[in-house]
């Protein structure tokens, strides 16, 4: 039952005034500080001063694309050096790491035995001769008696018969020296190529095989290759520019302090690499400073086309939107519009755009806090630190304080 007042009026229960009352304050407050923060919003406060940005000009100027990508250096050619006949090591005229000259001599070889066999085959081509100048005069003989009749004709050919022979056998014999001629010049190896020497593996008295392991290798490092890959998109722009000309090519070592060292493109490959999307080329430089060696790794840098009448502007200045990229360009009333843009190129700070007017001023810094319509103004620049300390007595600030 109901409590009953001492009016006779039953009681009610006041214990939910004081909840209702406290949520009516929490939300006045809210609101309060929602105002507040309103009024101290730039972006939404009307009536507010212009918001401060850094803007940059549009720019329209040719520019050059610049590739970058890694290389590995590698020899135009690189020979190893075996015998071609079997023998022992007479003398080693190099030593290992030695640059060599096309022609000079490297290895000797034991010649006795092709000294032999060139002196037994030299022999037997002077008895030929000497079989031969026989047979002839004696064909001559055979050729007087038949003109008086007193041989046959059957006589007659077959004196011309051994004539024919012995002069098949002295050319048989001619060509056998001159086989042994090329034996012996095998004893004296020389290089085919000018270029750096490898290890030697070989001493005199060592026996050698044409079947055993190589004596020396020689790589050509003056001039040098440089080998990279570039993506496939790249390729109809360096065949453009290789058809019009040579197309200059930097490498520049990994070691600190090295400068760029200037070549030129001298191959694209038949083929793309499908399993990279990437096309393969090399290029060749100067090195008779030999700072570049066989198996190094280098940057190589490359500008295979250039960009007539880019338009450029910051890279910082291009926006990243929900849809496209774009700008804000500021017009001459100082208020902003956002216009897209396509991104061609960001290259050394710079971004090459399309959409944008030449001339025109873009904001580059201060984009985070417009909007389309906001009024803005150049923010001023501020003294660089060295400036400012750089002031008065020339000492920075709190110098001389203990």
């Amino acid at each position: 039952m109901e409590a009953m007042s001492q009016t006779g009026i039953p009681a009610r229960n006041n214990r939910g005034k004081p909840i209702v009352v406290a949520a009516v304050l929490f939300a006045a407050l809210g609101a309060g500080v929602w105002a507040w923060l309103a009024q101290k919003s730039p972006a939404n406060a009307r009536g507010a001063g212009p918001l401060q940005v850094v803007s940059a000009q549009v720019g329209q100027t040719d520019v050059p694309v610049k590739l970058t990508t890694d290389g590995t250096v590698t020899a135009v050619q690189t020979v190893e050096i075996r015998p071609q006949i079997n023998a022992t090591i007479r003398a080693v005229h190099i030593r290992e790491g030695q640059f060599v000259r096309k022609g000079e001599r490297l290895f000797s070889l034991d010649a006795r035995t092709e000294e032999a066999n060139l002196n037994k085959a030299t022999a037997q081509v002077d008895k030929d001769r000497a079989d031969l100048a026989n047979a002839e005069r004696n064909l001559e003989r055979q050729r007087e008696l038949l003109r008086q009749e007193y041989i046959s004709r059957s006589e007659f050919d077959t004196a011309q018969n051994a004539v024919d022979g012995l002069r098949n056998q002295l050319a048989a014999d001619q060509a056998a020296v001159e086989a042994s001629r090329v034996a012996r010049s095998f004893n004296e190896i020389a290089a085919p190529i000018s270029g750096r020497s490898g290890a030697i593996a070989v001493y005199p008295g060592s026996l050698v095989q044409t079947s055993g392991a190589a004596l020396v290798s020689i790589a050509q490092v003056d001039p040098i290759d440089v080998s990279f890959t570039l993506p496939e998109r790249e390729l109809a722009g360096l065949q453009q520019s290789l058809a019009k000309g040579a197309v200059p090519v930097s490498a520049k070592p990994d070691a600190t302090g090295e400068e760029s060292i200037k070549g030129r493109l001298i191959f694209i490959d038949n083929a793309v690499d499908t399993a990279s999307g990437t096309i393969r080329l090399k290029a060749e430089f100067p090195n008779a400073a030999h700072r570049l060696w066989p198996g190094m790794f280098v940057t190589v840098a490359l500008e295979p086309r250039i960009l007539v009448d880019a338009l450029t502007v910051p890279a910082q200045a291009v926006q990243t939107g929900p849809e496209n990229k774009f700008v804000y360009v500021i017009a001459e009333d100082s208020k902003v519009a956002a216009v897209p843009v396509k991104l061609r190129l960001i290259q050394d700070g710079r971004a090459v755009i399309e959409g944008a007017a030449s001339g025109a001023r873009v904001v580059v810094e201060g984009a985070q806090n417009l909007r389309p319509g906001s009024v803005v103004a150049e923010a001023e620049k501020k003294p660089k630190v060295e400036d400012r300390q750089g002031k008065g007595s020339g000492k920075p600030d709190g110098a001389g304080k203990q």
